[in-house]
């Protein structure tokens, strides 16, 4: 953002502060503040006590309030953190995998994300204002992230080539918000497992498109 400045009759434009780096203390109050929302969240719901949140974070309930001045700021938060990390997960698995395990992990990963969002659904979902930029913000990260995985699995065999992130995305959202069996987030992940699976059905590896032999 630029401010304009009138100085002897010409226009100057000048580039308006930076906003000073977070301190080193702040900053690890703020980790100790998503970290402890979403596991009340995901327990409690979104409209649990925020002194629980506090203090389970070890800050006092002014420090929450001063970071974090409406609850939505905070679901949002911890919500952005949650994609953030989900998104940056999928170069550090490319690095440490081959590309097609890669995928699965990252699936599973994803699958993870998918349940312990489960407590913050009811305001995600609940059409306050607060919560409307969230859903692009969801898209924009994770998208392109899965998209990078998938090509490189497709490029080395592993995949099929036709799979579009967006639909595969909402296939793993679809298998986690399910109504839930005896089996649970376990249960959850085991039916994502199966979809990778089926990802490498028509690959172009070899022997990745064929299908499998049971021996009983």
């Amino acid at each position: 953002m630029t401010k304009e400045i009138m100085t002897g009759g010409d226009e100057e434009l000048k580039e308006a502060p930076k906003p000073r780096p977070m301190r080193a203390d702040a900053r690890r109050s703020e980790e100790a503040l998503l970290e402890a929302a979403l596991a009340v969240f995901t327990a409690l719901g979104v409209d649990a006590p925020v002194r629980d949140i506090a203090e389970r974070a070890g800050v006092g309930i002014g420090t929450l309030y001063r970071r974090f001045p409406q609850r939505a700021d905070l679901i949002v938060a911890v919500f952005c953190r949650q994609v953030d990390d989900c998104a940056d997960a999928a170069p550090l698995l490319a690095r440490e995998h081959d590309p097609g395990e890669a995928v699965s992990r990252w699936m599973l990963r994803y699958a993870d994300f998918l349940m312990a969002k489960r407590g913050l659904a009811s305001a995600l979902h609940s059409g306050d204002p607060a919560y409307h930029a969230l859903p692009a913000y969801f898209d924009q990260r994770l998208e392109p992230a899965l998209r990078s995985l998938i090509d490189a699995a497709a490029a080395a065999g592993q995949v099929r080539a036709d799979i579009a992130p967006r639909e595969l995305l909402r296939a793993v959202g679809n298998l986690c918000c399910a109504p839930a069996s005896g089996d649970g987030a376990a249960g959850a992940r085991r039916m994502v497992t199966l979809l990778v699976d089926g990802l490498r059905y028509g690959a172009c590896g070899a022997g990745a498109g064929q299908r499998p032999v049971f021996s009983i």
